[in-house]
């Protein structure tokens, strides 16, 4: 699986790069800065892109911003966005784009290899990874959220960060039956179609939670 990465901090680079060879993906390309991003990612075509929000010159969003135009270049490009904090308004940015699989983790993520290589697979499966962290903030500005019960709202929360059923189930210590009946109670509540494209399903969510 050929991957791209964009990463400033060197270390961190090269960490990343060897991790993901050591399962078995083909880093092709390695970046450090925003304006080298774009024509490295239409040049390579990666099955995956792990990028830091921030690059150099300016440190403020030309990861994302590149990552952006990227999909826009490529629909469906996988793109799994890294941050060093948890910033709800990037992330909403990166969901707004149509098609392919996305993901947005904070950087600690990264030192759970099995977490941060799964969710690498599942975005460039065309799933979504979703930061507890981010999950969590966007579930506690929502008011709305009241008419769900105390299980659904931990439904939602680990349905938001892309997990399927199955590891719903998993997580929570209760029976996929169980699970898909929350789900369908959660999107009937939140006036929501329901969807067997775990992808769009999460999209929905959050797109719901960070209106």
């Amino acid at each position: 699986m050929r991957v791209v990465i964009a990463e400033d901090n060197a270390l961190l680079r090269d960490g990343l790069t060897r991790l993901l060879r050591a399962f078995d993906f083909d880093v092709v390309a390695m970046v450090d800065n925003g304006p080298a991003l774009l024509p490295v990612l239409v040049t390579h075509k990666p099955q995956v892109a792990v990028i830091d929000v921030r690059l150099p010159p300016t440190f403020t969003d030309e990861g994302l911003q590149a990552a952006i135009a990227a999909r826009n270049q490529m629909p469906g490009l996988p793109i799994l966005m890294l941050s060093q904090h948890v910033e709800p308004l990037y992330a909403r940015e990166l969901l707004s784009t149509p098609h392919g699989g996305v993901g947005y983790l904070l950087k600690d993520r990264v030192s759970n290899i099995s977490e941060f290589v799964d969710a690498v697979r599942r975005v460039a499966g065309g799933g979504t990874a979703m930061d507890p962290e981010v999950v969590s903030q966007l579930l506690d500005r929502r008011e709305p959220l009241a008419v769900l019960t105390a299980r659904e709202r931990e439904v939602l929360g680990v349905m938001a960060e892309g997990r399927s059923n199955a590891a719903i189930a998993v997580k929570l210590r209760i029976t996929e039956k169980a699970v898909s009946k929350h789900i369908n109670n959660i999107l009937t509540k939140l006036d929501m179609p329901p969807s067997d494209d775990d992808n769009r399903r999460v999209l929905a969510v959050l797109a719901y939670l960070d209106a």
